[in-house]
């Protein structure tokens, strides 16, 4: 089953990283997002990857173009038929295909130009900047019991602010940043090919009438994820995550 990952935005909100390089390639503990993203599925045995780059996409292509010698130790033998030699310590079995959707093109639009590389009834659909430990079998399994055409991952994200309690006009507690309960859209989607139905020819969000359809016609079921998630939208995300990653709190890897 192939793995549809969103590589393409330009990743505003981190203008400090994504001036230089594309934001899935941002660094979390001396490796891109996209690969920590990318482990998360293989782990559960989905190693199948299509990539929608777009905003400089190239520098995605070079990643997984250099990836085996980047990961690696090897010695060059410069003498005579100057071959390399891997001495392999990480070597991931995965399968690629990186398609240019374009540097403007919106989420919807990156989508319907994978289609042609989907060969399966069904798919995974996700972000390139979200890591949760989200249990992509279970996840799986639920899609399937309820036979809708999608089933997008349900998770409770943390206020950016601190919450008030007040009553008559006097402030009882202050909760910094507390969890939400309402549900947000987690990405870690699976979709069937049906959705391709649901995408207009003309660029467009996936978020946008393309989910909105979807619900109205009953086809979108949610998968209510309780643990770990989190979207590295600013700076602040990236050093918070560096930060767990640091103390050895590996949150979003699969423990199977």
């Amino acid at each position: 089953m192939k793995v549809v990952i969103l590589c393409g935005g330009k990743g505003t909100r981190m203008r400090e990283e994504t001036e230089y390089r594309p934001k899935p390639l941002v660094e979390i503990g001396g490796k891109p997002i996209l690969w920590h993203i990318m482990k998360i599925y293989s782990s559960y045995g989905f190693n199948d990857f299509v990539l929608c780059v777009g905003y400089k996409g190239e520098m995605i292509k070079q990643y997984f173009m250099d990836m085996y010698w980047r990961n690696n130790d090897f010695t060059m033998h410069l003498d005579g038929d100057r071959k390399l030699e891997y001495h392999t310590k990480e070597e991931e079995k995965w399968n690629i295909t990186i398609v240019d959707t374009g540097s403007e093109t919106l989420t919807g639009g990156r989508l319907k130009q994978v289609e042609k590389y989907i060969d399966d009834e069904e798919f995974m659909f996700t972000y390139g900047d979200g890591l949760s430990d989200v249990n992509i079998l279970e996840l799986l399994k639920f899609h399937r019991e309820r036979g809708r055409i999608g089933t997008l991952t349900g998770v409770n994200p943390i206020s950016p602010f601190g919450v008030m309690e007040v009553e008559d006009g006097i402030l009882k507690a202050f909760k910094e940043k507390p969890i939400l309960k309402d549900r947000v859209n987690g990405g870690f989607m699976v979709l069937n090919k049906k959705v391709f139905d649901y995408l207009p020819d003309e660029d467009c969000f996936f978020e946008q009438e393309p989910i909105k359809n979807l619900a109205k016609d009953k086809q979108l079921a949610v998968y209510e994820h309780n643990g770990f998630w989190v979207a590295i939208d600013t700076i602040k995300d990236v050093q918070a995550v560096n930060k767990l990653w640091d103390k050895g709190e590996h949150l979003w890897i699969s423990k199977v």
